[in-house]
């Protein structure tokens, strides 16, 4: 399996990789001390750990829900991020244009779900020789995939993560299968299950994404225990307040527990 340096680690070799953070920015506070907290929390914890945000959410339902600040405000509060707290940053990009300026600052790029076919942005990703990952759409099989890895190594970029996060399951469900974790890592690369909107319930609220983030402990423990090479789990101070996601979110408070449920599980694959 091709592993993928992120700064001072690789993603995919016996280490467990966390990605976790809010899901939008907020506010330039709020996301620098979500920063601060999570960098606390995975010093005590035994995984690698990625900070996420997203400065745009662009795959909204409703034209009245929260995107957050902006592409080039967006990314000057990430760079204070990395600045401040040295981390390694990943976000996701919806646009040609937004890949290459993101690349600029992030360690990693994220191809969404509803976007992993679109050629022309995966390539643009790719070229700029970042780390990719990308999700599976809701909508795809496991063994698609093997058609976007392709389009991201035919520009010479071989650091690769596949991301599953569930898949429909008739109206407002989505439903884990988790053969989708080996299927997809016998493409030869790591392969990162999505928690959070995994518990998602598309348009299950109306205007807004549903979900019931009771289950994320259940999701995540069977992840690992199948032998996922990283865990993508988004996390807020109080998620009941949130902007964005807000009924699929963990809180910073929940979090310890679930990492030390999952390092037990990981311990003992090992």
């Amino acid at each position: 399996m091709k592993n993928i340096p992120i700064n001072n680690f690789f993603i995919g070799d016996d280490k467990l990789t966390v990605i976790c953070g809010p899901c939008v920015i907020e506010s330039e506070k709020q996301t620098l001390q979500a920063a601060k907290t999570l960098k606390k929390i995975f010093e005590d914890s035994p995984f690698n750990f990625i900070f996420k945000s997203s400065y745009d959410k662009a795959n909204r339902l409703s034209i009245d829900s929260f995107r957050g600040p902006g592409l080039e405000h967006g990314l000057e509060i990430l760079q204070k991020v990395k600045d401040q707290y040295n981390l390694p940053i990943l976000t996701d990009v919806h646009s040609e244009e937004e890949a290459i300026k993101a690349a600029a600052i992030c360690d990693m790029l994220q191809i969404p779900a509803f976007l992993c076919r679109q050629t022309d942005l995966t390539i643009t990703a790719s070229n700029t020789k970042k780390p990719i990952n990308i999700k599976k759409g809701q909508f795809m099989s496991p063994f698609d995939m093997k058609n976007i890895i392709e389009k991201v190594k035919s520009t010479g970029n071989e650091n690769i993560l596949v991301t599953d996060r569930g898949s429909c399951f008739g109206y407002n469900n989505l439903v884990s299968d988790f053969r989708a974790i080996p299927i997809m890592q016998d493409f030869g690369h790591p392969v990162c299950f999505d928690v959070t909107h995994s518990l998602q319930q598309p348009g299950g609220m109306g205007k807004q994404t549903g979900g019931s983030n009771k289950y994320a402990e259940h999701l995540a423990k069977a992840a690992v225990a199948v032998g996922v090479n990283a865990i993508f789990i988004e996390a807020h101070e109080n998620p009941k307040l949130a902007k964005s996601d807000s009924a699929t979110m963990i809180s910073f408070d929940e979090l310890p527990y679930l990492l030390n449920k999952l390092a037990k599980i990981h311990e003992a694959l090992r």
